[in-house]
């Protein structure tokens, strides 16, 4: 008796699965209705804004966590890694290195991204960061790497 149901079972499952997939209707896009539309404008790698946000971040990170003492002094070898390295219609990214002077008087390999509307509430820009060496809770090991493109 349950054999007569599995060939026909079979058969439609079968057939099911063969119908090629439909595109979106208007009701699954997002609130953008057509997706979000990046312009690729990103400030550069030497940007005074990006420079500053990330040294104050750092600091007030460690301040609050780990080190009171320690902030970034100057940047030194500020260099593009790369532009817009992932997939098409991706957030637009700028990867960027440099060599961060850090209060406690050593160099530190740094590296960061600056990305199309990742700011607050997505209305600038935003950065993210990562200073080798001083990765204390590991969000970008190893060595930063994460980081990277």
């Amino acid at each position: 008796m349950l054999s007569r149901y599995v060939l026909p079972l079979a058969a439609a499952l079968a057939a099911l699965s063969a119908v090629p997939a439909a595109a979106a209707n208007l009701l699954e896009f997002n609130f953008y209705l057509g997706g979000p539309r990046f312009d690729g404008v990103l400030p550069p790698c030497d940007s005074p804004g990006a420079l500053a946000k990330i040294s104050s971040r750092f600091a007030e990170k460690e301040n609050r966590f780990w080190s009171p003492d320690l902030s970034i002094v100057a940047f030194d070898k500020v260099r593009e890694v790369a532009y817009r390295p992932g997939p098409p219609n991706t957030i637009p990214r700028r990867f960027c290195s440099a060599v961060a002077f850090v209060s406690d008087g050593l160099k530190h390999p740094i590296y960061y991204s600056i990305g199309e509307d990742t700011g607050m509430i997505g209305q600038t820009y935003g950065v993210e960061w990562c200073v080798a060496g001083l990765d204390r809770n590991w969000a970008y090991s190893p060595s930063c790497k994460m980081a990277r493109p």
